[in-house]
């Protein structure tokens, strides 16, 4: 059996801080989630956009997502202020960011009658939506490594921001067909932007920074991506985490379209799937950490979580009735408890080894830099909706869609799934930061960052 090591803690925060910083979680996930879930369907099929054309504009959206993150995770490295270098993107774009996720839902055209307006609609205000949803989020998750240390410590924030991103999701995801089916699209937006805004504004009040990595020498662009993309570690994780998402990313896209066409269900479906599948997810996080992650390494705890998932969505995909779809749902909420607790933490783990080869904390460079490989994602989500409406005869201006469609979101919401945990599972056997590898690393960081160091903070 594995023995995870923890490191020596320079600041230890509070559980008050612990718990501000992760309330500031559900001000990430409810515009995320609800964009994730609910974008595609939004303008497909209730505003009537070609499926087609919003699939192609999906992939070129993902490609300009993959190259905002790692300029601005590069950016934020190189920032100098009086609150840090990571809090500036969370105190001045968060509220910016809250309101263009309201306008994202109040598309003022129809598909219909205005194609080509509802496009431009479409385009223009995800393409900024995303850039400052990328400033945001590189700003919260850089700090995670840099004020919880130890693995101890980052699994039990975790645990915390993992509650709290469950409670995001079911709120955004589970909930809102109850919420757009009787308030509307546009009303939904707006509550969700004002929950996001509260709890962005609330959290900054937990969040700190090593004064030493705010006047840390900054390191050229190309020089800073080169000692990030040949770092063995990096790059195994981040291919590994693309294919978990492209799974998790398939079934939230895709399970309204399932409840819909392939279980001839109402909106209130979708919402019982999703919301049995969280509260599974919120109930087995303390016990893969207890259980699984104190007792292995990441990167263990993290193959077990793709395995899991990769079984658990094959009774989904079989199931003949709402009942046995929604029962399913609790499979989907165990797997997906491991993925989201441990992903994190791994990368954490290759920021403290990267810190060993160059001195520095370069947390912006690495989530920037994989999330610009893991937008690969959204592409191969886009493009296999574009394959499976069109193989299947979806057609979002159709009163009546053909029995065939029914049988293709079937295929949309199983297939990825369980081809991307499989790769998942053998990219991370390529991983090499484990075992007497970490250990060493553990202690060398430890004798590092012996002694208190001084924070900075709101």
């Amino acid at each position: 059996m594995e023995a995870p090591l923890t490191g020596l803690a320079e600041h230890s925060p509070s559980t008050r801080q612990r718990w501000l910083y992760s309330i500031a979680n559900l001000g990430l996930t409810i515009p995320r989630q609800a964009v994730g879930a609910y974008l595609l369907f939004y303008y497909v099929d209730v505003k009537s956009l070609p499926a087609a054309w919003a699939a192609r504009a999906l992939v070129v959206y993902a490609l300009y997502d993959a190259l905002n993150n790692p300029v601005l995770g590069y950016l934020s490295d190189r920032t100098r202020t009086r609150w840090g270098r990571r809090i500036p993107y969370v105190l001045f774009a968060g509220l910016p960011f809250t309101v263009l996720l309201a306008l994202i839902f109040m598309a003022p055209f129809s598909g219909v009658e205005q194609p080509i307006a509802l496009l431009v609609y479409f385009v223009v205000t995800t393409w900024l939506w995303e850039a400052l949803s990328t400033a945001v989020q590189t700003g919260y998750f850089s700090l995670l490594p840099e004020m919880y240390s130890s693995y101890d410590e980052r699994t039990q924030v975790a645990v915390s921001m993992n509650m709290v991103q469950v409670g995001g999701i079911f709120i955004a995801v589970a909930m809102s067909p109850l919420i757009y089916s009787r308030l509307g699209w546009p009303a939904m937006g707006s509550i969700y932007a004002a929950v996001a805004a509260v709890a962005l504004y609330a959290g900054l009040r937990g969040m700190f920074e090593r004064k030493s990595s705010v006047m840390a020498e900054k390191i050229p662009f190309w020089r800073a991506v080169r000692a990030t993309i040949v770092n063995r570690s990096f790059v195994t994780i981040a291919i590994a985490q693309t294919f978990r998402f492209v799974g998790t990313n398939a079934l939230l896209a895709g399970t309204a379209f399932y409840a819909k066409y392939s279980l001839q269900a109402g909106s209130g479906v979708t919402s019982a799937i999703l919301t049995v599948a969280f509260i599974s997810t919120g109930l087995t996080l303390g016990l893969w950490r207890r259980f699984v992650a104190q007792r292995f390494e990441a990167r263990t705890t993290l193959m077990i979580a793709n395995g899991v998932m990769g079984v658990a969505v094959l009774p989904l995909a079989l199931a003949q009735t709402t009942t046995a779809a929604i029962v399913s749902g609790a499979g989907l909420g165990l797997g997906l408890a491991g993925l989201i607790l441990i992903g994190d933490v791994i990368l954490a783990d290759v920021i403290d080894e990267d810190e060993l080869r160059t001195g520095q904390r370069r947390e912006g460079m690495y989530f920037g830099t994989s999330k610009f490989i893991m937008t690969a994602a959204n592409a191969i989500v886009a493009l296999w909706f574009g394959w499976i409406t069109g193989a299947f005869g979806y057609e979002s201006q159709l009163v009546q869609q053909p029995d065939s469609v029914g049988t293709g979101f079937r295929v949309f919401m199983s297939v990825p799934v369980v081809v991307s945990s499989v790769l998942a599972i053998g990219t991370l056997l390529l991983y090499p930061l484990h075992g007497e590898r970490l250990q060493e690393v553990k202690l060398r960081l430890a004798a590092r960052h012996a002694g208190a160091e001084e924070t900075i903070g709101i």
